[in-house]
């Protein structure tokens, strides 16, 4: 069973940009409403997409580095990674439909 990672200031590199699969890092923290609501979502998502999409959770408040390197300013945030850069950035609890077309839209391109 397909499910996200953990992922930290110390591993970004290795697990995300050095990912030979494209990988959707979401920024979350524990206080975050909206960011529980999508969990679910992901963690869907992270089956869904098995061997082609690495799922990555990155906690905010524990790893305030790699969040301040990408400008997020508010989460949850989805940063979709391809070939180690941003390929599409969704901010907000979004419908399932809508995140599975940015996954599918930053891997294609």
């Amino acid at each position: 069973m397909a499910k996200p990672i953990t992922v930290t200031d110390a591993n970004f590199d290795e697990e995300v940009l050095q990912s030979e699969t494209p990988v959707l890092v979401d920024f979350w923290a524990e206080w975050c409403g909206p960011c529980k609501a999508i969990g679910p979502v992901i963690d869907e998502l992270a089956e869904e997409y098995d061997g082609k999409v690495k799922f990555a959770k990155l906690d905010v408040d524990s790893n305030p580095k790699t969040p301040i390197n990408y400008g997020i300013r508010g989460i949850p945030a989805m940063l979709i990674f391809n070939g180690g850069s941003v390929a599409k950035q969704v901010v907000g609890a979004v419908p399932k439909a809508s995140l599975k077309k940015s996954i599918d839209e930053a891997i294609a391109g």
